[in-house]
């Protein structure tokens, strides 16, 4: 059997068992003739145990109006602001700070968020991880 053919690829950050139709799944979806329920329905079916979190889902389209979808981990600044119990980072990064992260806890992200980032080393998904925490008003000791 031939493989199918790649139409698109749709990444959408969605929270983990809440989907609707509504924006942006159903535009996104919609504009390429997929079922949009089907979708919904495997995604909060997916990622039904980890309720309130953000989980990324990326969306291979067929060129036979079928489709699959992966899950990846939560974003690191989902990671961040759950670390230090924060409702969201500051829009005045470097001059605002809302928390502290630990050299420790920016390691338990970066482990954690490994297999998603594109780094070899832990020390690299470390500074990512900590780029991502300065940009939110986050201060990493």
């Amino acid at each position: 059997m031939p493989a199918k053919k790649v139409k698109t690829i749709i990444k959408l950050n969605l929270k983990a068992g809440e989907a609707t139709p509504a924006p942006p799944v159903g535009p996104a979806l919609g504009q390429h003739g997929l079922p949009i329920m089907d979708f919904v329905r495997a995604y909060n079916e997916k990622t039904k145990d980890k309720k309130g979190e953000v989980i990324p889902a990326v969306i291979t389209v067929y060129t036979d109006r079928t489709f699959s979808f992966i899950t990846k981990l939560a974003p690191v600044s989902e990671l961040i602001k759950k670390k230090i119990g924060i409702e969201k980072g500051t829009g005045k990064a470097g001059r605002e700070q809302v928390g502290k992260l630990s050299k420790t806890q920016v390691e338990e992200i970066a482990r954690a968020k490994m297999g998603d980032l594109n780094c070899d080393t832990i020390e690299s998904a470390m500074k990512v991880v900590a780029g991502t925490a300065r940009s939110m008003g986050v201060k990493v000791e």
